[in-house]
């Protein structure tokens, strides 16, 4: 399979202080990995040099062969990114912010509207698309960062605890949009929640103090009849130490 996702070596440092440790992995279409890691591991670091929102210190990340650093353009292009607190502007109705995203996007108005209901169709905001975004609860807001990411279709996908701030059924209505849209795309799900891997991800790579632990299936993760939490735990526990 070709992969979507090349990540070789990535490293951030801040000062004296290591953020990121020569993260390396490559993820292919039709996969969803689950990115997991306590606070502070790195997750989010490495997964805003991977949308190019953050330069690295040394190595590189390509998606769908474009270099992050040298085509930044190019590679936003194939990108959907849902960051951490999805920054929106908050006065604005979520059909305008919706709209306002397609535009930048490149599309024309008949094409704008087209993708923010279809967008929103996906996130079941139909029913608040013209309230303020400051107005809705957490877990709408988390929907519109998770609409703008969809807009422009693109084959890679990295979201940033997509779930956060969700009620049950919202997890699960997001989860199975995840599963619905996994055959075309390649997926990276940063997350902290461990039910978020068993409930959509093929595989699962576990990183902590910047470097990765374990990279393999969930079936291959607890294998030994353990729990996805009892290897989580020995795994970044035993890095802490």
């Amino acid at each position: 399979m070709t992969a979507l996702i090349e990540i070789e070596g990535l490293t951030k440092r801040f000062g004296s202080f290591t953020a990121v440790d020569g993260v390396s992995f490559s993820v292919a279409r039709g996969e969803v990995v689950g990115f997991l890691g306590p606070n502070g591991a790195g997750k989010s670091t490495t997964m805003r040099m991977l949308a190019g929102f953050m330069l690295p210190t040394s190595g590189t990340a390509r998606i769908c062969g474009e270099d992050v650093v040298d085509r930044p353009v190019a590679a936003k292009r194939q990108l959907g990114f849902l960051p951490e607190g999805a920054p929106t502007y908050p006065e604005m109705s979520v059909s305008d912010f919706l709209t306002f995203c397609a535009r930048i996007r490149g599309f024309s108005r008949t094409e704008a509207e087209a993708r923010v209901a279809g967008a929103m169709a996906m996130t079941q905001l139909e029913g608040v698309r013209l309230q303020p975004i400051e107005t809705l609860s957490k877990g709408f807001k988390r929907r519109v960062g998770l609409a703008q990411a969809l807009l422009h279709s693109p084959p890679v996908l990295v979201l940033d605890e997509p779930t956060d701030g969700l009620d049950p059924n919202q997890k699960h209505e997001v989860r199975e949009l995840i599963r619905a849209m996994a055959a075309e795309k390649a997926i990276i799900i940063s997350t902290h929640i461990l039910e978020e891997v068993s409930a959509v991800c093929t595989r699962a790579i576990i990183i902590a103090n910047g470097r990765v632990l374990a990279d393999a299936t969930p079936a291959e993760l607890v294998k030994d009849g353990r729990s996805m939490d009892d290897v989580f735990r020995s795994l970044t526990l035993g890095e802490a130490a």
